[in-house]
């Protein structure tokens, strides 16, 4: 919470701040997509590396409906990036 005041509001609505949450309460259905690429090197996903001309990235994708979990490394072009966008690598 940022202050008291949006704490109380929070109470006042019902919400339990104390409650831990389980992953049925934060997706009740088994048609869901989770995805996630990596920042930093982790213990589950690589993170960003630069090499010359080209970006690395590791990706993971899971589908709830059929359990299929998916690994995408990903190779980007700094010079079709550069064309793209405003931003220079």
């Amino acid at each position: 919470m940022r202050d008291e005041d949006e704490l109380h509001r929070g109470n006042e609505a019902g919400y339990d701040f104390e409650k831990v949450l389980t992953m049925h309460d934060l997706v009740s259905s088994d048609d869901v997509f989770f995805a996630a690429t990596g920042i930093t090197d982790g213990e589950l996903l690589k993170g960003v590396h630069y090499h010359g001309n080209h970006i690395t990235t590791e990706t993971l994708v899971v589908r709830g409906l059929t359990g299929t979990i998916r690994r995408i490394n990903a190779t980007h072009s700094t010079d079709k990036l550069d064309n793209l966008s405003s931003i220079h690598y």
